[in-house]
């Protein structure tokens, strides 16, 4: 009995992972950045930080561009990029206010509540102050400016 208790002990200990405790890791500020980002949604400006990947790379590179962002689920906004951009997908369980992400290699999401989720995204940023966000987006379709803060 006590060999069968040990050895479940050894198996649960050999699968902890350090990393797992790493708070530098998507879900938990602060990671590595390339940046700041201007967006602009009619009258109102905020900045976001993007994060050091090449996913946020290659967006950054398109910039700027004014698009027309479309209205889903009451939590977000989003647009098809005309070109894929690279991925790194994984699920985050818990998006937050002010997250910006690709879905899948081309869709662009920019969401303004918080709320828990089973898909994947590949990170790309986050604005800094969320402060009127949601307003700012409105409940329909909106157009938003992205441009590289100076």
């Amino acid at each position: 009995m006590m060999l069968a208790f040990m050895s479940i002990l050894m198996s649960n200990a050999s699968s902890y992972n350090k990393e797992d405790d790493n708070p530098n890791t998507e879900n938990n500020t602060p990671m590595a950045a390339i940046g700041k980002i201007k967006i602009t949604v009619g009258s109102k400006t905020f900045t976001a930080t993007l994060l050091d990947n090449n996913s946020a790379k290659a967006f950054k590179e398109m910039l700027p561009m004014t698009i027309n962002m479309i209205e889903l689920n009451n939590n977000e906004k989003y647009y098809d990029l005309p070109n894929s951009l690279p991925t790194n997908s994984s699920n985050p369980k818990t998006i937050k206010n002010g997250d910006l992400m690709l879905y899948g290699s081309k869709t662009l999401v920019l969401f303004y509540k918080a709320f828990s989720t089973s898909y994947s995204y590949t990170k790309l940023g986050t604005i800094d102050d969320v402060t009127d966000l949601a307003t700012a987006l409105g409940s329909g379709n909106v157009t938003v400016t992205f441009e590289v803060k100076k």
